[in-house]
Order: structure tokens, then C-alpha cells, then sequence
């Protein structure tokens, strides 16, 4: 798995969408296209998703047209891409291909970014696992967890309902099944980790920041007709504490907050939502 940190400067000042994480996808797989088509057909069509897309992080000023801002010509701006597919380091390539050396550019409807600066950090199931149980073995229950849920985050609870609160129980459940479709088939039984929605609710507490919790409705997709497909979901600083739990169920639920940095929080991760960042607070 890896994570890719990208840092754009606007060539000029233009307006993008207010949620523009669904126009930065379509412009990063046109992208990978343009250098390797088989990898861009494999990221949009996997049932995972396998690619995580933060949207345009930093300052804008406003705009005129409706559900749009403006990007500054003096400022930068940060893409955060996570890459959980299997097979990331085809992924990888084909991202450094694209806006490392062939261009450096990212093309969007009224602009285009220069990409000024590329960096990758990477790692694997096994030493997410290693890293957490570390954390346990040095605080035991001395510890917590804060996820700064950086985009909006969509999880989907029943039919095409999502919530729009940071709850334990929907936050780990969202991130135990990323976790068990990226582990590979070969590692499958050492790395799996044997956890219900009902231990995360039993030995976990949330305390979500009141300040920051904010809850959004977010396109994520458009109909046949055009029209916008839209989908709810929350930002929010929340600290996860534990609640008499067992050095084992300290360890797995570590390791899936680590893990969503490169796997994201909830659907349509691609598409801009689910973006974190974790503090491990010991």
C-alpha cells in the first residue's frame, strides 16, 4: 500500500466544484490513462476502492458560479492519493509516470495544476500489524486514537443510506472490510483480523470534536440523465478511547486506524471522500 502526496500550484486563478473530489478522479484516471490504460481501467473498475483521492486541500477564495470556489494563483494546494489495490506498485508507476515525467501536469475543466512536488511513503499489512502491536506493548490501555476525518466521509449503513456521524462501530466496521479485501489470498489467515461491529461498540468510546463536526452532501456521481447522484456524510476531529479492552482488540483496532491513511474511511473514497489523518496519542 502506499500513499502519494502530491503538491499542485494553479497556473492562473479559476473556479472549481465546492466538493471537487468527483473532477480531481476524473482527471487523475485520464492521467493514468494517457501512460497506462490497463491500470486506469483496473483502479475504476475495482469493487474495493482501490484508490483514495483527497480532493484540492488548502485556501480558496470565493466564486460566482454556484457550489464552486476559486483557486488562488499564489497559493499551492495538496492531493493526498492513497493506493490499498493489491497490485500498487503498477498503480505507483503509473502515477509518477503521469505527473512526474511525463508533464507534471493535472488538467481540470477551467485549469490545469503544475505538480511541484512528489512524494510516496508505503507500507504492508504486516508492518501496519507490527507498528500497532508496538503501541500496545508500550501503553497497554494508556493510549488513544484521533482521526481528523479531512473530507467528507460516507459510510454506508443499509441500501444506499450513509451515516453522518463518526461512530465507532461504522467508522472500524467500514475499515475491518477494506482491510480483509486488501490483504493478500496467500496471508489471509495470519493477517485477518477477528473482529465484529459489536467489539468495536463494546470497547470503544468516540468523542467527536463539537467544533469541528460539521455534515455535508457531497456528488459523488452523475446519472444517465446528468444528473447529480449525492451522497451524506460528516468532517469531524474525533478521539476514539478504549474501554476495558484486551491488548488483542487494542492491536487490530490500531492497525485499521493506521491502515485508513492509504484505504480511507466509507465509500467513494475515489471519488474524494474518507480522507484521514491519525494520531496515535501516547
Amino acid at each position: 500500500m502506499r500513499r502519494v502526496d502530491l503538491t499542485l500550484e494553479p497556473e492562473g486563478s479559476f473556479p472549481v466544484p465546492t466538493a471537487n473530489g468527483y473532477q480531481i478522479y476524473g482527471a487523475v484516471l485520464s492521467a493514468l490513462d494517457d501512460v497506462d490504460g490497463d491500470v486506469s481501467t483496473r483502479v475504476h473498475d475495482s469493487p474495493i476502492g482501490s484508490l483514495t483521492n483527497s480532493g484540492l486541500l488548502g485556501t480558496f477564495d470565493g466564486s460566482h458560479r454556484d457550489h464552486h470556489k476559486r483557486v488562488i494563483r499564489e497559493e499551492t494546494y495538496d492531493l493526498k492519493i492513497g493506493v490499498a489495490d493489491p497490485r500498487d506498485q503498477e498503480v505507483f508507476q503509473a502515477l509518477a509516470d503521469a505527473f512526474v515525467f511525463s508533464g507534471d501536469m493535472l488538467e481540470l475543466a477551467d485549469g490545469d495544476f503544475r505538480v511541484r512536488d512528489f512524494a510516496s511513503t508505503n507500507a504492508t499489512h504486516e508492518e501496519i500489524l507490527t507498528e500497532a502491536s508496538k503501541v500496545v506493548e508500550r501503553n497497554h490501555d494508556t493510549f488513544e486514537i484521533e482521526v481528523r476525518f479531512k473530507t467528507p466521509t460516507c459510510i454506508k449503513e443499509s441500501g444506499e443510506i450513509t451515516t453522518m456521524f463518526p461512530h465507532r462501530g461504522s467508522v472500524f466496521r467500514s475499515l475491518l472490510r477494506k482491510w480483509s479485501s486488501t490483504i493478500p489470498d496467500e496471508r489471509a489467515d495470519e493477517l485477518d483480523l477477528a473482529m465484529t461491529r459489536e467489539d468495536f461498540e463494546a470497547n470503544l468510546i468516540e468523542k467527536p470534536d463539537a467544533h469541528t463536526y460539521e455534515t455535508h452532501s457531497v456528488l459523488v456521481n452523475r446519472g444517465e440523465d446528468g444528473g447529480p447522484i449525492l451522497r451524506q456524510g460528516f468532517t469531524a476531529d474525533c478521539t476514539y478511547r478504549f474501554k476495558g479492552a484486551s491488548d488483542a482488540i487494542r492491536t487490530a483496532v490500531t492497525a485499521l486506524a493506521l491502515f485508513s491513511e492509504y484505504a480511507g474511511v466509507g465509500g467513494f473514497v475515489s471519488r474524494g471522500c474518507g480522507t484521514v489523518s491519525v494520531e496515535v496519542k501516547e
